[in-house]
């Protein structure tokens, strides 16, 4: 079996090399091919990569190559994590947006836009290449914002599927907090990637006895700490959102806070320039502690159990991914992508019914879906006047004013990466 990391020079690639490496029973990699256009990060990421692979006894072969046709050739699986424009553009992002009084942040709002119309063609580029190269590879897009990212690759006719590692957190969350396995916690998971609730947490299967009403009860103070929220709210809404709610539930509190430190993408580019050192030295044979303060957390695991769902059939029977509606949820469109439960195997993920929704979710997710469209047409046709229609479109934006100045700054920052601009 044969996989391709695009975006192989990540400092996230030693997460995911880690998971490979331990869970090579559930998925036998043969070859392991990360692709980077970056050498020098690819060099010192490959060498760990090599390293940790031979420290747990993988017979697996890492080829690290800049040449993304001949990395893609012959692989059964392609994983996107690529950041085109790096931290720097991130950088940009999470700032210019709260000129105006709105959230900076990499997948949601005005940042979360620019992004995706720096990823979206890139992207499809990337899928046509493995199309021709094996049209019967799977493309498993980890590169925010996923959601819109999905759905241009499904548009597209690819096969892909959309993944997050908020879920299998809340999993792992749980089922500490149950003293229990991971395997044993089933999520009643809905929404769009990062706009998700967990409105039932279920023991033993999708038919098992629902212990979220226990969790808040005994846990509360717990969960509404690690979301960023009041616990007084998550009991009046009987359930978990997920901490990228606190955007929209507190949205004028996290301006505040955001103006007030340092960005985000400056503490993870400081990070990952510290990771980079690590990674070059070549007595370090594992993945370090400070990776998990990067973010990515069981991103190997969630990596490891769909490619392995879909490429053979075995790991978890249900998984969390981002897939087309298909009727699941009805008050949208079939070809909206969603974030649910599925049952994952080589066909392709299929949505596990989900209970009706309460207005208050299902009304912020019909209005996040519109922006995903307008947002997705501004990234494949451009224009100044369809990225302020996503923007006004937008719940955390949504004043005409605010669109114009937000249109005026993104396309000012990001004109290199605009091919209409």
């Amino acid at each position: 079996m044969k996989l391709t990391v695009i975006g192989g020079g990540s400092t996230y690639t030693p997460e995911l090399v880690d998971g490979f490496a331990r869970l090579r029973d559930t998925l036998p990699v043969e070859e392991l091919v990360l692709v980077d256009p970056a050498a020098d990060r690819l060099e010192l990421v490959g060498g760990l990569a090599r390293r940790i692979f031979a420290r747990q006894g993988h017979g697996g072969r890492i080829v690290t190559t800049s040449d993304l046709d001949a990395g893609i050739d012959g692989a059964d699986a392609v994983l996107l994590q690529l950041r085109v424009g790096g931290q720097a553009a991130r950088e940009k992002d999470e700032t210019w947006p709260l000129e105006c009084g709105c959230v900076g942040q990499e997948t949601t709002g005005a940042g979360g836009l620019a992004k995706a119309l720096r990823t979206v063609p890139v992207v499809l580029d990337i899928a046509e290449r493995v199309r021709r190269a094996n049209p019967r590879a799977w493309i498993i897009d980890f590169t925010n914002p996923v959601g819109i990212v999905t759905r241009a690759l499904l548009r597209a006719g690819h096969r892909a599927v959309g993944l997050c590692n908020v879920a299998i957190g809340f999993q792992r969350k749980f089922a500490a907090l149950l003293d229990t396995t991971p395997a044993e916690v089933h999520l009643a998971h809905v929404g769009l990637n990062h706009l998700t609730w967990e409105t039932g947490v279920r023991r033993g299967g999708p038919d098992g006895e629902d212990v979220l009403p226990r969790l808040l009860a005994e846990h509360g103070e717990a969960i509404a700490a690690d979301v960023r929220l009041p616990r007084p709210l998550l009991d009046r809404l009987g359930v978990v959102p997920s901490y990228y709610l606190r955007y929209y539930y507190a949205h004028d509190e996290v301006v505040r806070e955001l103006r007030t430190k340092p960005s985000r993408a400056a503490e993870v580019a400081a990070m990952e320039r510290e990771l980079l050192t690590m990674y070059g030295d070549p007595a370090l044979d594992e993945k370090p502690a400070l990776l998990a303060r990067r973010g990515g957390a069981f991103y190997s695991e969630a990596a490891v159990d769909l490619a392995a769902a879909l490429l053979g059939g075995t790991g978890s029977p249900y998984q969390v991914v981002n897939t087309l509606n298909r009727g699941t949820l009805p008050f949208l469109p079939d070809d909206a992508v969603i974030e649910v439960q599925a049952a994952v195997g080589p066909a392709g993920p299929v949505p596990l019914p989900v209970e009706a929704l309460d207005p208050l979710f299902s009304g912020l997710i019909a209005n996040v879906t519109a922006y995903e469209d307008l947002a997705l047409d501004a990234a494949l046709r451009g224009g100044r006047d369809r990225v302020f229609r996503a923007l006004l479109a937008h719940p955390l934006i949504g004043q005409h004013e605010y669109a114009d100045a937000l249109t005026d700054r993104l396309v000012a920052h990001n004109r290199e990466h605009l091919a209409w601009a």
